[in-house]
């Protein structure tokens, strides 16, 4: 019997085996035919005593060991006598038996479609199939591990149940994919893993899974095993109607947004790193403020797991994991559900261009660039100190592109902001001369990264309607917002970084030298309609020394909340979806810190609170006057009335929606000089009724009195042939609801 074993092991194998680089343990390990009988091999290092059973824990046959102190154990047994299902007792001491299932006796849970389809960068679901997913075999509850790893040497599952020893759970390559496979038996939820890779070199590395769905707590760096199937949604009206929206239709709506970093909006513990609220104590929190305040969506910065905390979540290690700080992957679903119960949007950034350098993430991730593009020119970027994907390779682009996917349809997310799209598209943004290469033509484009996000976007589009993919995108590259159908980019919606620059530099100017630079305040009309664009207040412009919204405006304390409120409202009225940082409702003093809570007691002082119920007040009329969203990409739902009025500073203009009725007028004044007598060319007769003014006394202004309602005078001005006449006040914006004759 004992010359039967030795006729049938590969002794080469049995070799690599014993020296940890075997890929492909299967052939090797487990229950096997021979002639008429059958083998049985199981490796345990350590083992004293092995012996199988049938699954009723009967026919028991005891193993003999194969060389001396090798923990390899096999038996010639005559006959078919024992089934795939049978058991292994391993016996490590008197008392110490495990009895478990053999790894090797169960069947690639991977199919060729599903390798054909990655390799061609196809596999839309590829995060079923890679990653750690508990499943039942057999009959037998366990694990299913999967990685790519093209260049390893060999790859093995270690973990907590195994005592992170490599060489219990060495993983097998299917065909030439470079996917790794193992199922381990009797794991569960909750055991924390990494891959140990063998690289060609003879290193051996420590890395999480690229595809893991959730993350021991930093600074611990592992994954963690976790059941994604196994909450329970109750948001199917919101996911219904979310699919019968279309491009056209969701940008027909109003949209405000409410940008967010979950670990400093409120802290449950100052000054501990750890004294975050969970994900289950926010949603409450979060759903009820944003409700109160009118704003229609959160996006979250942040989210996918990421190992350093000043990051915000911008270099990610866990594509597939929400971070660990505010909870289990499951908690996050809650938190979408419940925003999705009171009516809220959820949108998160999601970062494709770049990721961290850690030793135990995406990068070198088999010993040789995987993710990263080989040519440090086009792999690194110099000045960030992080990785670049290499696009051009189909299983890195699959594996973003399902990741996105990942997000709208496991977590239900509404919505991504793509982060960092110009340092996706130019191959030399951020680089000095002889820092980047060129593409096939000489030019600076990347030709990858275009094809991605038409092929991202248009899947996004197909798979899940009504979704939203938003970019953040600072230069003139054309069509970011054009369907891919269209040759466009195919984002639904493009950040308006230029208008923020501009504004923001007007806004924090002197209003003395305003009339100089009025054009920094209209400018943003001549390309209003070259993309569907999102006016944006955001997290970057109050960090990193550039001050708080309230401390970029000048003058004194009283000028500085009236020129505030004066540029939330021409934010207001200008055309474009919204979205303004947390904190910044309240004027709050201090930059952003993600250390820290935001200064919620300022709503204990007079000024702050009054321009948070002032914003509250723009979120109303936002979502009550269709004129200030419906035509945001439309020409007909704007109109200047006066925009030439540079040595007074003062701009008026209108805004259309849906019919005749309840159209708006925005009337405002750049100066802190109260202007009597003002009068302003109106686009039809009829009467002008007053529904906001930022000087109101309740907001903290001066409280000029204009009358109510003013009816329109039959005289030419402006270019029109009437006008109206009112007191212009100091620093403000004066809104005007009139219905068109």
């Amino acid at each position: 019997m004992q010359q039967k074993l030795d006729q049938w092991i590969n002794w080469v194998e049995y070799d690599e085996l014993l020296e940890g680089r075997h890929n492909a343990p299967h052939n090797l390990l487990g229950l096997h035919e021979f002639g008429k009988g059958q083998v049985f091999t199981i490796y345990r290092p350590e083992a004293k005593k092995i012996t199988v059973t049938d699954a009723k824990g009967n026919k028991p046959l005891e193993l003999e060991e194969v060389g001396e102190g090798s923990g390899f154990f096999g038996k010639y047994v005559a006959g078919k006598k024992y089934k795939s299902n049978y058991l292994v007792h391993i016996e490590y001491g008197e008392g110490d038996v495990v009895i478990t299932a053999d790894p090797y006796s169960f069947e690639s849970q991977i199919s060729s479609d599903d390798l054909y389809l990655f390799a061609e960068g196809n596999h839309y679901n590829i995060y079923e199939k890679l990653g750690a997913h508990p499943m039942k075999l057999n009959g037998v509850e366990g694990v299913h591990f999967a990685v790519w790893a093209p260049h390893a040497r060999a790859v093995s599952v270690v973990g907590d149940f195994n005592m992170w020893d490599g060489r219990l759970h060495l993983m097998k390559t299917l065909e030439v994919s470079g996917v790794y496979e193992i199922f381990i038996p009797d794991i569960k939820p909750g055991a924390v893993y990494k891959y140990q890779i063998l690289t060609r070199t003879g290193d051996i590395l420590l890395k999480a899974d690229p595809y893991g769905n959730c993350a021991e707590m930093r600074p611990d760096n592992a994954s963690v095993v976790t059941d994604l199937t196994a909450y329970q949604w109750k948001d199917k009206k919101w996911m219904t109607a979310r699919a019968k929206e279309n491009r056209e239709s969701m940008r027909k709506k109003p949209m405000a947004i409410y940008e967010m970093h979950l670990g400093s909006w409120k802290k449950k513990v100052e000054d501990d790193d750890n004294g975050f609220y969970s994900y289950r104590e926010l949603a409450p929190m979060i759903a009820d403020y944003v409700l109160e305040m009118g704003y229609t969506h959160i996006e979250l910065m942040g989210i996918a797991e990421h190992p350093f905390d000043g990051s915000w979540g911008y270099q990610v290690i866990g594509y597939y994991a929400p971070t660990r700080r505010y909870g289990l992957p499951e908690d996050f679903m809650y938190f979408v559900d419940y925003m999705h119960e009171k009516g809220i949007g959820v949108i998160l950034d999601w970062v494709p261009a770049h990721f961290p350098r850690d030793a135990h993430g995406l990068g070198r991730f088999d010993g040789q660039p995987l993710y990263e593009h080989p040519d440090p020119r086009r792999g690194e970027h110099p000045h960030w100190g992080t990785y670049i994907f290499d696009y051009n390779k189909r299983e890195v682009a699959n594996f973003l592109l399902a990741n996105g996917l990942f997000w709208l349809k496991v977590f239900h997310v509404d919505g991504l902001r793509v982060d960092a799209v110009a340092s996706m598209l130019y191959l030399d943004y951020g680089k000095n001369d002889g820092e980047w290469l060129g593409n096939d033509d000489g030019g600076n484009e990347n030709y990858d990264a275009i094809n991605l996000f038409k092929h991202m976007n248009n899947e996004f589009e197909e798979q899940v309607p009504g979704s939203m993919v938003i970019a953040e995108e600072s230069t003139a590259w054309p069509k970011v917002s054009t369907s891919a159908k269209e040759d466009g980019l195919g984002f639904l919606f493009k950040w308006n970084m230029g208008w923020m620059n501009d504004f923001l530099e007007y806004m924090s100017m002197d209003p003395y030298f305003r009339s100089g630079n009025h054009g920094r305040l209209t400018f943003s009309m001549h390309y209003a309609y070259s993309e569907n664009f999102i006016q944006v207040l955001s997290h970057d412009e109050v960090v990193h020394g550039k001050c708080s919204m309230i401390n970029k405006m000048p003058g004194e304390i009283d000028d500085k909340f009236a020129n505030l409120r004066t540029a939330y409202g021409f934010m207001y009225g200008h055309p474009g979806k919204k979205l303004l940082f947390m904190g910044q409702e309240f004027a709050q003093y201090r930059e952003w810190s993600e250390a820290r809570s935001l200064d919620w007691e300022l709503l204990g002082e007079e000024r702050n609170k009054q321009m948070q119920d002032y914003v509250k007040e723009l979120n109303a009329l936002y979502q009550k006057y269709d004129a200030m969203y419906l035509n945001d990409y439309d020409p007909m739902g704007f109109e200047w009335m006066s925009c030439m009025n540079a040595d007074q500073s003062a701009v008026s203009f209108v805004r259309r929606g849906s019919t005749a009725k309840n159209q708006l007028l925005f009337v405002c004044n750049f100066t802190p000089v109260e202007r009597e007598d003002f009068r302003v060319g109106v686009p039809c007769a009829g009467k002008y009724s007053k529904i906001l003014s930022s000087d109101e006394k309740r907001f903290g202004g001066t409280g000029v009195k204009n009358a109510k309602t003013v009816a329109a005078d039959k005289e030419t001005f402006d270019g029109r042939d009437y006008s109206i006449k009112l007191t212009l006040p100091p620093l403000s914006v004066t809104v005007y609801k009139f219905d068109y004759k």
